[in-house]
């Protein structure tokens, strides 16, 4: 494939559903080429003809390649076929695996786009919600966070982003975002329905020890404005200023577990919109 492929080449990941599984092998080998300049395109549910006279004809416009994981073997074979008549480099990702499968095993394929994805939803619940939550993290993409299923504020070092990251791995999308004093969070804090936003309150003296180890770990015990306790408790009735202001749901985290406030949280957002009380029962 090297030889035929400029480095500023673009190449097309198509798939009759989501395209992931496919945008997942192209890349397990692109990281093998870390000089590449390659662009990716997805284009997910192809699911019919005319769909993939477009594709083909604008991927003939773009000089891309394409490459395809559809199970569906009418309209895999239509896009080889499409793909030839118009020279179109195509990589078949299943044919040849499905071809084996039917003519050797002598199964039949039942032709479902996504079917895997629906088998295992839980799995990728979680790793879409891992995701989100990493790209919200501590004040990220505050224009999405509207998308969120909980949202956490809080000072810093309450706790925002362990207990964010701890509920992703149940399922939930959570977005973290940080209060400083003196300092107006985004607007989009206020947009997002009060009732999915959670303040997160910490006692001062949990507070300032969270603190001075925090600075202990960077060697930066200098910073004494961090740990001084008028400022902090200064900070505290700031954030209690803006949880009030929101209408946001106030969560003591002081001296709990991880585990009990991510309970409390499930079970208040649980009772508010009808969600089950873990997304994902099991998630080990």
């Amino acid at each position: 494939m090297s030889q035929n492929i400029k480095t500023n080449s673009t190449i097309f990941i198509v798939s009759g559903a989501s395209g992931m599984t496919n945008h997942s092998m192209v890349n397990a080998l692109l990281v093998q080429y870390p000089d590449n300049n390659i662009s990716l395109e997805m284009v997910p549910n192809v699911q019919n003809k005319q769909q993939v006279i477009d594709l083909v004809q604008k991927a003939k416009i773009s000089h891309a390649i394409i490459t395809h994981t559809l199970v569906c073997n009418d309209i895999r074979n239509i896009l080889i076929d499409e793909c030839k008549r118009e020279g179109i480099k195509q990589i078949d990702f299943m044919g040849p695996l499905a071809t084996y499968i039917e003519n050797e095993i002598k199964l039949k394929s039942i032709n479902e786009p996504g079917l895997f994805r629906k088998q295992n939803s839980q799995y990728f619940q979680r790793i879409d919600a891992i995701e989100f939550t990493l790209n919200h993290d501590d004040g990220l993409n505050p224009e999405r966070i509207h998308q969120a299923d909980i949202v956490l504020t809080g000072v810093s070092r309450a706790g925002k982003t362990p207990l964010s990251v701890y509920m992703s791995m149940l399922g939930w999308k959570v977005a973290n975002v940080p209060l400083v004093n003196g300092i107006e969070p985004p607007q989009e804090l206020f947009e997002v329905d009060p009732n999915r936003v959670f303040g997160l309150k910490i006692s001062r003296v949990q507070l300032v020890s969270h603190r001075v180890k925090r600075l202990k770990s960077f060697n930066n015990e200098s910073n004494t404005n961090y740990v001084d306790q008028r400022k902090v408790n200064e900070e505290i009735w700031f954030a209690d200023r803006i949880f009030s202001k929101g209408g946001f749901s106030v969560i003591n985290v002081t001296n709990k577990p991880i585990e009990t406030s991510s309970n409390e949280i499930i079970e208040l957002i649980s009772n508010r919109f009808g969600y089950m009380k873990q997304k994902i029962n099991n998630p080990y």
